[in-house]
């Protein structure tokens, strides 16, 4: 993998419209196979419910900083902690084809192709990062190794999959890019914008983000060569930070708080950037001196932070341990891989072990280029951080196996030469197949299903069926017939239920309202009595359930016998009426009573 082992340069040209036609290649394929998902506007997920719900009350006349949701908790609405970038897109799709094709269809068209678009922006970084870091066809390896192999990494741009996380790991690709440019100013600077508008976007990669930092501080301690890319990196993270955060701070973001790209966050950043330029211009002639400046500028950092905002020196969501316990720690994807069903754990963790062993092997053989060696360095920070992050939170699984396809992509690259040497064909076309297999991840899926599966557990199934029927549109339907109100239902249920109907909820999984979704535990987990107070607190004249759905399971386990499990036992109140629906309908509804 030196240089000389390289072949000609693909012209730019060439490799931009080849990485063009995989894109389009994979906007047909995803909308052909998720057809039926735009189709039905299955947004499966509560963010893809709640993302369009902030378009539409834009589009509707809702301020560009007001991003509350007024249809959760009426009428001083739910708290959401966004920012409208995100929403661009969908607007954009909406405004253009609602004139011609309606709303329905515009939408429709919105949640398909929307979130191919950072797709596109993926693919073209992950390549470019790949002919920097590889040679110059390796960005079609790279795309392969993301189609069969991240399957965590391309789930997040499915058709229908319209919440934020497509965009971040877009950033994360154009920050591998930049991170590995040859070009030390264009690099700094693309890395600096690129945090900046995932900062903007939110605050889930901040972990990647401050590794990408360090490795550019990292390097120019190490090569004061690297001073360039320091500098512009600096300026370009601090203007981003102030131009995005002045943009597309909401109204409730101008507080101090510590979720977000708020007061406490932009100034930070705007002060790290503007001291990472201060250091970049001296010309530091030693590594210690350089060291020894930017021991300084953290303390100076770190030091006003603490001073000014010593309420973000925790964990940013700031939970009660009440929240902690009942919500935060049931949800599946914000739990340990080592916790999960061990298929599930092999298929999240097979392609970033194999990005730790492409890491350890280009490390290796770039240990006499100074310059490739610092570039596959960075990369390897990231990828690490990605891999440990899996043993916390399974969250991690989609930046993850993205960052570690470009060291999956070099293990083949430098590979494949000696298979091709071999005398023998079997060699040369079975064993180049079996490593690019192998080594992009594909085998994993192959090989789990060739092992006996154990029996699928009826409750089990019988939760995946309840998530399945109570969010269509045809199991909610019979809903809008009544004349619209406030509806008490479970947590995970409130936005797509605000989605497809006319009535509001209560609550959503968005941990700023906390008050909200603990209300709801308590009424469900408590006596008859706590729930008609709490349920009368909102306003609420309609209760609503989906027995079996998964959230109360949590209900369940942790009331036996409380509100939630005597009325799936069908023993409601007498303040609750039964309101008929369809015979075929998952749901249970009742009207409260005065």
């Amino acid at each position: 993998m030196t240089t000389n082992d390289r072949p000609a340069a693909a012209p730019s040209d060439r490799w931009r419209l080849l990485t063009l036609l995989i894109w389009l290649g994979f906007v047909a394929g995803l909308i052909w196979w998720y057809w039926a998902r735009i189709y039905w506007f299955a947004l499966g997920d509560t963010d893809d419910n709640m993302r369009i719900m902030e378009v539409r009350a834009w589009l509707a006349g809702q301020g560009w900083y007001d991003l509350r949701q007024y249809r959760l908790s009426p009428p001083g609405g739910f708290n959401i902690h966004w920012s409208r970038l995100v929403d661009l897109p969908l607007a954009a799709i909406i405004l253009v084809l609602k004139p011609i094709f309606g709303t329905a269809i515009a939408e429709r068209a919105a949640i398909g192709f929307a979130p191919l678009i950072p797709l596109s922006v993926l693919l073209y970084a992950l390549g470019l990062a790949c002919r920097r870091l590889i040679a110059p066809w390796a960005f079609v390896l790279a795309a392969l190794a993301l189609l069969v192999g991240a399957g965590s990494t391309l789930g997040m741009f499915y058709p229908a999959r319209i919440d934020h996380h497509g965009w971040q790991l877009a950033m994360i690709a154009v920050i591998m890019a930049g991170l590995v440019d040859p070009d030390a100013r264009r690099g700094g600077a693309t890395v600096g914008i690129a945090s900046a508008l995932s900062l903007v976007i939110g605050f889930e990669m901040m972990p990647y983000l401050g590794l990408a930092g360090a490795a550019i501080v990292l390097r120019w301690i190490w090569r004061g060569e690297d001073a360039p890319r320091l500098g512009s990196y600096g300026a370009s993270l601090g203007i981003g930070s102030a131009i995005g955060f002045l943009v597309f701070a909401s109204n409730d973001n101008w507080r101090p708080v510590c979720d977000v790209l708020s007061p406490p966050w932009a100034s930070a950043m705007i002060v790290a950037g503007a001291l990472l330029f201060v250091i970049a211009r001296p010309q530091l002639s030693t590594p210690l001196l350089r060291l020894q400046a930017a021991i300084a500028a953290a303390v100076i950092l770190g030091g006003l932070f603490a001073l000014t905002w010593p309420q973000c020196l925790g964990r940013p969501e700031g939970v009660s341990p009440e929240l902690q316990r009942e919500w935060l720690d049931n949800i599946r994807e914000a739990r340990s891989i080592l916790v999960q069903p061990w298929r599930t754990a092999v298929l999240l963790i097979g392609l970033p072990a194999i990005g730790l062993v492409g890491s350890a092997a280009t490390l290796w053989l770039a240990r006499r280029d100074p310059e490739r060696l610092a570039a596959w360095a960075s990369i390897t920070l990231l990828s690490l951080c990605g891999f440990a992050l899996l043993f916390f939170q399974i969250r991690a699984a989609a930046a993850a196996q993205l960052l570690a396809i470009p060291a999956a992509v070099a293990l083949i690259w430098a590979a494949v030469p000696y298979l091709r040497r071999s005398r023998s064909l079997l060699v040369r076309v079975l064993g180049t197949a079996l490593v690019v297999l192998a080594a992009s991840g594909a085998m994993l899926p192959v090989a789990l299903n060739l092992l006996p599966k154990e029996p699928d557990k009826p409750a089990y199934a019988a939760v995946r069926k309840a998530g399945a029927s109570c969010t269509t549109i045809p199991s909610m339907a019979p809903l809008n017939r009544l004349p619209a109100t406030t509806i008490f239902t479970m947590v995970d249920l409130g936005p797509r239920l605000i989605t497809l109907t006319h009535h509001s909820a209560i609550a959503g999984p968005y941990h700023r309202n906390g008050t909200q979704i603990m209300d709801v535990h308590r009424a469900f987990e408590g006596s008859a009595a706590d729930a008609r107070a709490i349920i009368r607190k909102y306003g609420a004249t309609l209760l609503l359930i989906c027995p079996k759905f998964a959230e109360t399971t949590v209900y369940r386990a942790q009331a036996p016998k409380g509100f939630y499990a005597q009325l799936e036992a069908g023993r409601a109140p007498d303040w609750l009426e039964p309101i008929a629906l369809p015979a075929n309908s998952p749901f249970k509804l009742w009207r409260v009573k005065p």
